[in-house]
C-alpha cells in the first residue's frame, strides 16, 4: 500500500502553519506546540529525522506587541517577525528539551538557495544538524526579507527544504484534514480525497486562498508546494494541524489527510 512508503520514511519535513500554532489573537497555542514537539521527539525515538518548517513569527509578534491587526507594510511585518521569531524558537527549544532534543533555528531567504556555493553551505548545515540529532526549525528570514528575496510563503519554502535535505516525505499541517472535492467549510457534504496521483489545473483553480487572517497561504499554495515536492521524488501529505496526533496515525499506516504520490512511485 502507499502508506508503506511513509512508514519507511527516514527523513521528513513537517510544515506547520500559523493557524495551527496560534490562537485568533496571535498568542501561541502552547498546548498544540507542546504536542507537536512531543510527536517530533517520538518520531526521532522511532529513528525518523525531522525538520520543522514553522510559520507564525509575524502572528506571534503581532500578539506579543499588542497590535490590533497584522501590519500591511514591510517594516511593520519585519518588526513583528523579529519579536515573534525569538518567542517561537524559544518555545520549540523548551518543549523539545523536555523530551531530550535540541531545536536549531535556520532562517532562509531565496537568494541563499539560488547561489550554488551558499546553497551547498545550507545543505551542509542541515546535514550536520541532523547528524548531531538536532531538530532544525526553519522559517523565512522575515526580518530582512524584501520582495525580491522571499519564497512567497512557507508552503513553497517547505518543499524547497524537503529538496535541500533529501527528505523522503513532506507533511503539511493545515486547518483542513486534506484535500476535499469542495470546500468543507461551506459544504458539509464535502468528501476527503484520500490519494492524489496527479495535481491537475482544475484542482489548482478550485483551491482557495488563505483560510485565516494569520496565514498567508491557502490550499492552492499547498498544492503548488506539493506538486514541486512530488515532481522531485518526495511523497507529500496534507493533513489537519488541529489534530497533530494524526501524524501518529499516518506513520501507523492509517488513511488520514490526502496522500500525494511522488513521481515515479507506484501505488499498490
Amino acid at each position: 500500500m502507499w502508506a508503506l512508503s511513509l512508514q519507511q520514511a527516514k527523513r521528513v519535513v513537517i510544515k506547520i502553519g500559523s493557524s495551527t500554532l496560534t490562537y485568533e489573537n496571535g498568542k501561541p497555542n502552547l498546548r498544540r506546540i507542546e504536542l507537536i514537539c512531543r510527536i517530533v521527539a517520538d518520531l526521532k525515538n522511532r529513528g525518523v529525522e525531522v525538520v520543522l518548517v514553522s510559520s507564525g513569527a509575524i502572528a506571534v509578534g503581532v500578539g506579543r506587541l499588542g497590535l490590533k491587526a497584522r501590519p500591511s507594510d514591510t517594516r511593520g511585518k519585519q518588526a513583528a517577525a523579529a519579536v515573534g521569531q525569538s518567542d517561537l524558537v524559544a518555545l520549540y527549544d523548551r518543549f523539545l528539551s523536555e523530551y531530550g532534543y535540541v531545536g536549531a533555528q535556520v532562517l532562509l531567504t531565496r537568494d541563499v538557495v539560488e547561489q550554488p556555493d551558499r546553497k551547498e553551505n545550507v545543505i551542509n548545515t542541515f546535514d550536520a544538524l541532523l547528524e548531531f540529532g538536532a531538530v532544525p526549525v526553519v522559517n523565512e528570514n522575515d526580518t530582512v526579507s524584501i520582495e525580491e528575496l522571499v519564497f512567497g510563503d512557507n508552503d513553497h519554502l517547505s518543499a524547497v527544504v524537503a529538496m535541500l535535505t533529501g527528505a523522503d516525505a513532506l507533511l503539511i499541517l493545515t486547518d483542513t484534514d486534506g484535500l476535499y472535492d469542495c470546500d468543507p467549510k461551506t459544504h458539509p457534504e464535502a468528501k476527503r480525497i484520500p490519494v492524489v496521483e496527479n495535481i491537475t489545473s482544475a484542482m489548482l483553480d478550485g483551491a482557495g486562498g488563505a483560510g485565516t487572517s494569520r496565514g498567508t497561504g491557502g490550499m492552492r499554495s499547498k498544492l503548488e508546494a506539493v506538486r514541486l515536492a512530488t515532481e522531485n521524488g518526495i511523497d507529500a501529505v496534507i493533513l489537519s494541524g488541529e489534530e497533530p496526533r494524526r501524524i501518529y496515525h499516518l506513520f501507523d499506516g492509517e488513511s488520514v489527510g490526502t496522500y500525494f504520490k511522488a513521481k515515479g512511485r507506484a501505488i499498490s
